[in-house]
């Protein structure tokens, strides 16, 4: 395997991670591309695409036999998931073609938010007080034990999609009736007033190798529903807060099984008691441009290491991280009332990548020193909302 060229099916049903397909391809592997016919047209890297399989919708049982044909003459040796909600279904593919990777009980502990606070508990590991919707009487005693306000949080949704905030035990029972026979695939879990944190991570034979902590400044679900704006920054490198997250990713992980890859993990510390809390994690690249800062104040890409990884497990060869950089990054990003904003105002040398995304508009700074990144973070955000700045609702669920 080793002296061949590997095949490589990775599968994306959003448009990201083209810098992994890149990646694949420089490693000397064929890369085959499953994503969705609506996507055909995205600035996908085709020059590292071997060959292209279009989908409308996912059906597993469509693409598994559509998979078995191209097998008769393509013998894919590994299957790679690019976007969060195709995790569980590029891990029944492994398990009915026998493919090493992930299968479907470790897929659900980085796609299932249930599944993620059962097994975390279960490994001592702090999460929030929760409790499945499955049972009456299991929810009136959470709802009696636990003081409100509760999150009400589909268990496949990503990000902050389709999550209620709830502040009485009327409004509670009210919303799942409302879910009705989908009340099952939602859990309701503590809310306490928290700072949120996103530890983003490469893992190789069950070892953190490399991550990489930041603070989100507003947390997803007040940007989500209050229509704010984005930023991420990254924590104090070397600090005590950094080091626990460190600890908790690591232990994580491997309460989690995840072998090798990239990992995108959330956690919560009480502004009350200061304790870190396990929110959830993903076997994937962090969205929302997070990669991009990781990169610009690292030196790491996690999409190209990402497949760098894949192609050094696959062909038993040794695997090396690139220099690690020790820089603080920043990112802001908000929906925009232009459709294409006009940023050339913002000059300070730091900003080291603009968005270039229609109705949108985002900056990465990159400084030696934290209290700068955050300064410049602060001033933008007060720019972008008065100058920039548009919103909408929060989605129910992902289209």
């Amino acid at each position: 395997m080793a002296n061949r060229r590997l095949n490589f099916l990775c599968i994306s049903t959003y448009f990201k991670g083209v810098e992994f397909l890149k990646s694949c391809k420089a490693e000397g592997n064929n890369v085959y591309f499953m994503t969705k016919k609506s996507l055909e047209h995205e600035n996908w890297p085709w020059e590292s695409i071997d060959e292209t399989f279009y989908i409308e919708n996912w059906n597993q049982e469509d693409v598994t036999k559509g998979i078995a044909y191209k097998f008769r003459s393509i013998k894919f040796d590994r299957f790679v998931a690019l976007d969060d909600f195709d995790v569980e279904k590029v891990a029944l593919l492994r398990e009915h073609f026998r493919m090493p990777g992930m299968g479907r009980t470790t897929a659900h502990y980085f796609r299932d938010k249930l599944a993620m606070r059962l097994k975390a508990k279960e490994e001592g590991i702090n999460v929030p007080q929760f409790s499945p919707l499955f049972n009456d009487t299991d929810v009136n005693d959470y709802a009696e034990r636990v003081n409100p306000p509760w999150l009400i949080k589909p268990r496949m949704e990503a990000s902050a999609t389709g999550i209620k905030k709830i502040h009485s035990k009327d409004e509670m029972w009210e919303v799942i009736h409302t879910l009705g026979d989908e009340r099952d695939n939602y859990l309701i879990e503590h809310f306490a007033p928290g700072h949120v944190f996103h530890v983003d991570g490469l893992n190789l034979e069950g070892e953190v190798i490399f991550s990489r902590s930041s603070q989100y400044l507003d947390t997803p679900f007040e940007v989500a529903h209050g229509g704010g704006i984005f930023r991420s920054a990254t924590t104090e490198i070397g600090s005590e807060i950094e080091q626990k997250l460190s600890k908790m990713n690591s232990e994580v992980m491997k309460a989690f099984g995840l072998r090798f890859g990239a990992s995108h993990t959330e956690f919560i510390q009480s502004k009350e008691t200061g304790e870190l809390y396990f929110l959830e994690t993903s076997s994937r690249v962090g969205g929302a441009n997070i990669a991009e800062m990781v990169q610009l104040s690292t030196g790491v890409n996690l999409w190209t290491e990402w497949a760098r990884i894949e192609s050094a497990m696959l062909r038993k060869a040794t695997y090396n991280l690139p220099a690690i950089e020790h820089k603080y990054g920043g990112i802001v990003v908000s929906l925009s009332r232009f459709e294409h904003p006009d940023t050339s105002s913002f000059t300070d040398p730091e900003i080291v990548w603009r968005m270039n995304k229609p109705w949108h508009i985002g900056m990465i700074v990159v400084s030696e020193s934290q209290e700068r990144v955050l300064e410049l973070l602060q001033a933008y955000t007060e720019r972008i909302a008065n100058e920039f700045h548009a919103s909408l609702p929060a989605p129910d669920k992902s289209n």
